[in-house]
């Protein structure tokens, strides 16, 4: 996802928009570029590849201005070239742009036809145009913005300087996130909280539709009639600190290391523990009468959705339907009225869920949220709003808010079976005694770091690995493989271990390394017998159980990984440890970028 700042500032501005798009690293960028407005001018920087380059490039060529725009890009029309890099310019106007424009190609043809010259292979360019006509036409910048936006149909925030008007800034945002930030005879706009956090904690969230314009005596926001409207304006609780590392190499070894402390931060908000009892937000609707729920989520928080199903249909016995977010609206799904939908986002703003969220919402489905941003457009969209606190996440590769919405996740379920009759208040709470254990849990598999470490030049050299895992272990499977291949590149797979036999086993050689993950427990044995098939084939084994599965299992694996035995409501957490580490200790031996992995976003907002 694409990086805004803009800065309408009372001293130079060039290494201020940096600094902001340095905190919006993590969101993932192939390029990146800053324009300033000086004398008349819009005075252009851009560089392929990470910041240093950009730095480089400025330090050569400063671009001197108190006002000025600045952008870090993830290719999607154009490849990742100076050229095709933001901010995109005219004689007149210069913008960023987060999102996509989809009707861009008979926009940009027309605008050749009127003999418009363009630069890039970007959509972005065409909006560059567009405003600048207007401005050319005689239009103020209020007036040309005004003009413009109805033409354009996709997703988008934006920012936009003009040359003849240094005093002021214009931001739009439609369907990709835009905040306001307010100075002291300074005024912002940035992607998020985090990209202004050492700016100003005075921040106002854009909603749908709206644009703003920004001088340094304020901003004025407008909806999408163009109607002057008024948005509440928040603290954020951002700081500066949110993105260091601290002790720590990667921001990821840092998130990992977080998971104790942030999932007993989440669950403080979900349980009463002297009471021991689930405790939920205020919903104006009756949990009770929901007879059907339908998940929707991407990537890692699809793999939480998979767990929490077997929590839903194991303790409340309701049945879920879950989706991967980018093909639920297009197989016309069916939606039982009266039904619960629930989304499950770090961010709260990936395109592909929100726009389910939206389709279930007008299905007549109420609307829970599971989300890590409590201000995002999910969460003010959502009837029941169920928020993590696992703070910001810069890794790319998600795993404490893995762990945080299965926290939730687990609470949800507990409070629904009881709501439902399907616990009486003595098994709530032996939940809640479970739930409470998590984060002493998560502290414990955390200690055999170097053991993991010291067993990931086993892994680094492979081609190809499997994960497998039964229960709700096959999610940490799959969420295990793809934690593998995001960050170390190699090739890996999760599966559910019975489905060996039924054509993974045909991969096995000595050259393929298996992970299974078999906490001791009801499913223990089956899930032995799957790895001895394996074995038995010439496969590298490593075992994650606790002390007792090692202690039975463990004789023939390649290495094992010990983890505390744990209760198995809790287990996919703890379970998540180590799959987050053993990726992390193999990325980092084959030298890989851990935090910004090639090609990746840290949240997709466009579809």
């Amino acid at each position: 996802m694409c990086g805004i700042i803009g800065i309408i500032g009372r001293t130079q501005v060039a290494d201020r928009l940096v600094d902001g798009l340095r905190r919006m690293e993590y969101r993932g960028y192939d390029s990146a570029g800053v324009c300033t407005i000086e004398d008349g001018r819009l005075i252009r920087r851009r560089a392929e590849g990470k910041l240093a380059n950009l730095v480089k490039e400025l330090a050569g060529n400063p671009a001197p201005g108190t006002v000025g725009i600045a952008h870090t890009r993830w290719a999607t029309h154009g490849a990742p070239t100076t050229s095709n890099a933001h901010p995109h310019a005219t004689d007149e106007v210069a913008l960023v742009h987060n999102g996509i424009i989809e009707n861009f190609k008979p926009l940009r043809e027309a605008l050749q036809a009127r003999g418009r010259t363009f630069e890039s292979e970007t959509d972005t360019e065409v909006v560059a145009h567009l405003v600048s006509e207007q401005v050319e036409a005689g239009k103020s910048p209020q007036e040309a913005v005004q003009a413009v936006l109805p033409q354009l149909r996709g997703a988008f925030a934006l920012a936009i300087g003009f040359r003849q008007h240094p005093d002021l800034l214009i931001g739009a945002r439609l369907g990709s996130p835009l905040v306001v930030g307010y100075g002291e005879g300074e005024t912002f706009l940035g992607s998020d909280a985090l990209a202004l956090a050492p700016l100003t904690q005075k921040i106002a969230y854009l909603e749908e539709g709206d644009w703003v314009v920004i001088t340094r005596a304020g901003a004025q926001i407008y909806d999408a009639g163009n109607n002057p409207v008024t948005r509440e304006i928040t603290t954020s609780g951002v700081t500066a600190a949110a993105v260091e590392k601290g002790n720590y190499r990667h921001f990821m070894q840092k998130e990992i290391f977080e998971q104790p402390t942030v999932v007993a931060q989440t669950l403080s908000s979900y349980i009463r523990p002297l009471e021991q009892t689930v405790a939920l937000p205020q919903m104006d609707f009756d949990l009770s009468a929901i007879d059907r729920i339908t998940i929707v989520a991407c990537g890692t928080s699809f793999y939480a959705a998979m767990v929490a199903k077997y929590w839903f249909e194991t303790f409340a016995r309701v049945p879920v339907d879950i989706d991967v977010a980018s093909e639920f609206r297009y197989r016309d799904p069916v939606l039982q009225p009266g039904g619960l939908a629930l989304f499950i986002s770090q961010s709260g703003e990936t395109a592909d869920t929100l726009a389910a969220l939206r389709h279930c919402k007008a299905n007549g489905q109420t609307i829970a949220v599971v989300v890590n941003v409590p201000t995002s457009s999910m969460a003010r969209e959502a009837d029941l709003l169920l928020p993590t606190h696992a703070g910001p996440e810069i890794g790319v590769a998600s795993t404490k808010a893995f762990t945080c919405q299965l926290a939730v996740l687990a609470a949800l379920a507990a409070h629904l079976a009881l709501r439902k009759g399907k616990l009486r208040a003595d098994d709530e709470r032996e939940i809640v005694r479970h739930l409470i254990e998590a984060p002493a849990a998560l502290n414990a598999a955390l200690g055999h770091d170097d053991d993991i470490a010291a067993m990931a030049h086993l892994i680094a050299p492979a081609r190809d690995v499997l994960y497998l895992g039964r229960g709700p272990d096959y999610p940490l499977a799959l969420e295990g493989a793809l934690k593998l291949k995001e960050i170390s590149y190699i090739h890996a797979e999760g599966y559910a271990s019975g489905e060996m036999k039924h054509g993974p086993i045909a991969l096995i050689d000595e050259a393929v390394p298996v992970i299974v993950l078999a906490p001791s427990g009801p499913l223990f044995e089956k899930t032995v017998s799957n790895m001895h098939e394996v074995m038995a084939r010439g496969g590298k084994v490593v075992l994650i159980s606790d002390a007792d599965g090692i202690a039975e299992a463990g004789e023939g694996c390649m290495a094992t990984i010990e983890m505390p035995k744990v209760h198995p409501l809790i287990a996919p957490l703890v379970y998540a440890v180590p799959v987050q580490l053993l990726a992390y200790h193999v990325a980092v031996a084959k030298g890989t970028d851990v935090d910004q992995p090639r090609n990746l976003a840290k949240s997709v907002t466009v579809e």
